[in-house]
């Protein structure tokens, strides 16, 4: 256990960070999976329609660190891929 206040204080940081980090990858995981699903019921319209709110997301977890920026970019070619393709 933390002794002084700046190590409490330190352990609430990273509490509420790594809160807001799980939030935002939950909501990232949903859009995908969202996507996945338009994509298999062949709704492409609607998926391309997502598709740039899904690259807003991915790159803002990339700026913030919550993801690898690569990550982010691998995430964002594959699924314009997978659009193309369709």
């Amino acid at each position: 256990m933390a002794h002084t206040k700046a190590a409490l204080k330190g352990i609430r940081q990273t509490k509420k960070r790594t809160a807001r980090n799980r939030q935002v990858k939950e909501r990232i995981k949903d859009a995908l999976k969202a996507l996945g699903k338009l994509v298999a019921a062949k709704k492409i319209d609607e998926a391309k329609a997502m598709l740039p709110k899904l690259y807003k997301m991915l790159d803002k977890a990339a700026k913030m660190q919550i993801m690898p920026k690569n990550k982010a970019e691998r995430l964002k070619s594959r699924w314009a891929k997978q659009l193309v393709k369709q």
